[in-house]
């Protein structure tokens, strides 16, 4: 074998890993009825991929070789097993596994379908979310221990834990029925939300978006409003990542670096985005119930269809942040709308609101809490203060595009 053909090999291996893991494991699933196994024979079929793909070279769809080679595998173990194979028929070997294969279940869709298995009510919420997001979603324990404000360690233990309880509590691998559906939806939200949200914007890296994590979220957050079209916090969830994402491509400038909201082109916006999802707005809110979805759907919404920068509507943002405090009483949600006060009544009258928040342990790693202090404090003209907060946000901050941000304030501050 050759070196050139190796290094392709695993950059393939590598690309397939970052892109298909979710949807090979969500195909595996259905065929081992076992997170366990179906999660042990993909990591054999990426395995067997370095070795195959040097040999024969890398195939046209690496994805569908994958699901179909992971698929086998436990087809084989099933097969070696008695008790599956006198407890439980065994589907026909497949000769190619297509990506996406609708059906007529409550949830067609396979890695839908495995979202809603993972949120087994039997689970604790936080471990629903937690698992869903390493297993199904592809998220890397770090990112996912991020999401949750937690050190990794302890996501990586919250993660052991629910797959131990699935394994104990003998939670099968099935379609959830209609009825089923409703009580498990507000965790399926929660882990596209945060699917969404790590691809926004990117913990660690040179990139600040990774693009593959939002796609799948927007691709989720789709098939879930075709599946439950008359909830109002599905058509929330997509407005609000329409509405977010339509910005994607003014979040940076040509080399990289960040652009603030302030100062990005709104002319670049997806325009085909902000309409779809301000009638997704108007349809979340026609209940007259507004959930945290939609609320910050509406919130995206006011943002995205301001003229510019100047004329946002930053009372009404503010006021819905209050509301949507109400509904879901967050740290990070109180700290967004710290800076809507600040726009309101000037940074003077967010600072205390800031400071307070300093005291939870919840943020205590989050760089955006000593990002926002710094920020109201430049706008405070207390440059000594500010250049401390920027280096705080820059102990904590992983991502290079926002630490080139944070050093620039940093020497803008101090003048160096």
């Amino acid at each position: 074998m050759s070196d050139d053909g190796r290094a392709e090999a695993e950059r393939a291996v590598a690309d397939a890993h970052r892109r298909e893991w979710a949807f090979v494991l969500a195909a595996t699933a259905r065929v081992a009825g076992d997170l366990d196994l179906a999660e042990e024979c993909v990591q054999d079929a990426y395995v067997a991929a370095l070795q195959a793909w040097t040999r024969d070279g890398v195939p046209r769809k690496p994805g569908a070789w994958l699901t179909t080679t992971a698929r086998r595998k436990a087809l084989d173990v099933l097969r070696r097993d008695q008790v599956f194979r006198t407890k439980m028929p065994l589907p026909a070997e497949p000769d190619e596994v297509p990506m996406d294969r609708p059906g007529d279940e409550a949830v067609p869709d396979d890695q839908l379908r495995l979202i809603f298995t993972c949120c087994h009510p039997a689970l604790a919420r936080e471990a629903q979310v937690a698992l869903t997001l390493r297993l199904v979603c592809g998220v890397g324990t770090g990112d996912v221990a991020r999401a949750f404000l937690l050190s990794e360690p302890t996501m990586a233990a919250r993660v052991t834990r629910a797959k131990k309880k699935i394994s104990a509590a003998a939670i099968p691998y099935r379609v959830p029925d209609a009825g089923e559906l409703p009580e498990r939806l507000d965790t399926v939200l929660t882990v596209i939300h945060l699917l969404y949200t790590t691809g926004h914007t990117a913990a660690t890296g040179a990139e600040l978006v990774r693009a593959e994590l939002v796609e799948r979220a927007l691709g989720l957050a789709r098939m879930l409003l075709v599946l439950m079209p008359d909830e109002a916090e599905v058509r929330g969830l997509l407005a609000l990542l329409l509405l977010t994402d339509a910005r994607r491509a003014t979040r940076t400038d040509a080399r990289g670096r960040l652009v603030l909201l302030e100062d990005q082109d709104r002319a670049a916006w997806d325009r085909a985005a902000i309409d779809e999802g301000g009638r997704l707005v108007q349809g979340a809110f026609r209940t007259g119930i507004a959930g945290r979805y939609a609320l910050q759907a509406g919130i995206a919404c006011l943002h995205a269809t301001a003229a510019d920068y100047a004329a946002t509507d930053w009372r009404q943002i503010l006021w819905l942040y209050d509301e949507l405090l109400k509904v879901w009483p967050s740290p990070v949600v109180a700290l967004n709308r710290a800076v809507a006060l600040s726009m309101v009544l000037g940074p003077g009258a967010a600072l205390d609101d800031v400071d307070a928040l300093a005291r939870d342990d919840r943020l205590a790693t989050y760089h955006y809490l000593p990002a926002v202090r710094a920020d109201l404090l430049r706008r405070l003209d207390r440059p000594g203060e500010a250049a401390d907060a920027y280096r705080a946000a820059l102990e904590l901050a992983g991502n290079e595009a926002e630490r080139a941000f944070l050093a620039a304030r940093l020497a803008e501050v101090t003048g160096l």
